[in-house]
């Protein structure tokens, strides 16, 4: 059963999205009126830095340490989405594993599109390493949707560079076949609050004329041999739902270790809804308990 907060909420971005997806200017107003609504508790402290060329902030807690860091990585299609929107999640990440959590401001599409978002995450990671001296087992790759895929990219091209790995990485409700070929976007139609409709519209203003089944933009065609090891979390009535399906079976088929949490009922990206829904304190206990087992 899904909690009435919710019921509301989804209601709220089913209605909101109504209004228009087909403009990037809807998609930003939308992300951008969300992210007004951010409060955080006031020993949260959001602090702005060049994360090797690549805007971004720490996001810290009273008893955050510099042994530990996540990076996270926001959604929003690649077109839309900003670091205030996803705070409150990284400082429940921050304040839960006592880490320091660099929040990504990625470039976005179409003004940047493909590989820009893969580079800028890349660049965020490698300056972890060699600017904050922070041990890659010490480092976990987080994120949401879009930030959720490009998690993903990131191992891949990390891995393909010859860089040293994070210890483990965290993909929520995952966008990862920019072919939209998963089954779950007709099946799961009348529940989710984002569509087809609105994939189709934005995959191809990030992928700016390249082959959507190419690994680095949809992860789900990649060869996963080296990845470490992963969390996939994900909404049993959302439309992305055979996105995780597909890229868990890949995975595990790899040899990689991967948990794959499914909650039902719950739509795209249900972790960001509200922090005091119970489905969410739920979710986001479950990656916690995932992220202590690598954090020490």
């Amino acid at each position: 059963m899904v909690s009435e907060e919710l019921k509301k909420l989804f209601k709220f971005f089913r209605d909101m999205t109504k209004l228009g997806v087909n403009t990037v200017e809807a998609h930003r107003a939308g992300t951008n009126q969300m992210a007004s609504m951010v409060k955080l508790p006031k020993d949260v402290k959001c602090e702005s830095i060049d994360a090797g060329g690549v805007p971004a902030e720490w996001v810290t807690t009273p008893k955050s340490n510099d042994h530990n860091a996540i990076l996270h990585l926001h959604g929003g299609y690649y077109i839309a989405g900003n670091v205030k929107l996803v705070r409150p999640l990284a400082a429940v990440f921050s304040r839960e594993n006592n880490c320091r959590v660099l929040n990504l401001d990625y470039r976005l599409a179409p003004e940047f599109p493909f590989p820009a978002a893969i580079e800028d995450a890349t660049a965020a990671y490698r300056w972890l390493i060699d600017n904050q001296n922070i041990d890659p087992n010490n480092i976990i790759i987080e994120g949401t949707s879009a930030g959720g895929g490009l998690t993903i990219a990131c191992l891949l091209n990390l891995r393909d560079q010859g860089v040293s790995l994070p210890v483990a990485a965290v993909a929520l409700c995952p966008y990862v076949d920019l072919a939209l070929t998963g089954k779950s976007y007709e099946k799961n139609a009348e529940y989710d609050w984002i569509s087809r409709e609105m994939s189709e519209f934005c995959a191809p203003l990030y992928l700016n004329g390249v082959d959507p089944r190419n690994p680095l933009a949809s992860p789900i065609y990649a060869d996963f041999k080296g990845i470490p090891p992963l969390l996939i979390q994900v909404g049993g009535a959302e439309v992305l739902l055979d996105d995780s399906l597909r890229l868990v079976e890949r995975a595990r088929a790899a040899g990689v270790d991967v948990e794959l949490d499914i909650w039902e009922d719950m739509v795209h990206g249900f972790q960001d809804f509200s922090p005091t829904a119970p489905e969410c304190i739920g979710a986001v206990k479950k990656i916690n308990e995932f992220i202590k087992k690598f954090f020490t």
